[in-house]
């Protein structure tokens, strides 16, 4: 079978013991705070490439990402200051962790496993390339070198397990930033978050922008959940 072929084809769907468990797995490094605080650079790759993607895909010049290791990010990119491609950017952060796992939800529900590990590696690679710092190319090379490990040498069991828990933490963890951003504004902090550059681009006040990072974080992880549980 050509390579090709094997990217493409199908793979068959684990046993819903093994989906659950994977849940577990992926929900037991989101809400421990000490695991948390690790496992969600993973979900700073995400968010910073969100930016980055949609600030490409909108015609504006991406210069640099920026992931650091209190796992807050920064992305820089060129265009106009104002305007419907600087909304998108901004808002794609908070939002590409879920939707990013509802995608992956949708692959694995049509039993493509191989094409999302392979799929989420070659993200990580474009990802590297505007890498601008230590800890950040760490964080890729480290995240991206576990996808290939797994897409390239692992047997095919291990391949969904490891693409199932994937997707439980994207849409897991994907829920969790938008509260503590708003926890933090409630405090008096974070105040130049993507919800309050937001505000100031659409005149929205930043509570509807946390309220829209909360409608899309909880609509994917409802959506991924009927999907990856086949309800």
């Amino acid at each position: 079978m050509s390579p090709e072929l094997d990217l493409l084809g199908t793979q068959p769907a684990p046993a819903t013991w093994i989906v659950v468990a994977t849940a577990v797995a992926a929900l037991a490094a989101v809400v421990p705070r000490p695991i948390w605080r690790l496992s969600r650079n993973a979900i700073t790759i995400a968010h910073e490439g969100g930016h980055g993607l949609v600030a490409l895909l909108t015609g504006r010049r991406l210069q640099s990402i920026r992931l650091h290791s209190d796992t807050s990010g920064l992305t820089v990119s060129r265009g106009r200051p104002t305007g419907f491609g600087m909304i998108l950017t901004a808002a794609a952060g908070y939002t590409a962790a879920p939707l990013l796992g509802l995608g992956g939800a949708a692959l694995l529900a049509s039993h493509h496993v191989t094409l999302l590990l392979w799929l989420a590696t070659a993200l990580l690679l474009a990802l590297l390339v505007m890498v601008r710092n230590a800890y950040g190319i760490f964080t890729v090379v480290l995240t991206g070198a576990l996808f290939l490990l797994v897409s390239w040498l692992a047997a095919p069991d291990v391949q969904s397990v490891f693409a199932y828990a994937a997707v439980w933490f994207l849409l897991l963890g994907g829920v969790r930033p938008a509260f503590e951003l708003q926890a933090k504004r409630r405090h008096g902090g974070a105040g130049d978050s993507d919800a309050d550059q937001l505000s100031r681009l659409t005149h929205v006040p930043a509570a509807l922008w946390l309220f829209f990072f909360h409608t899309v974080s909880l609509s994917a992880l409802i959506g991924g959940f009927r999907w990856l549980l086949a309800w």
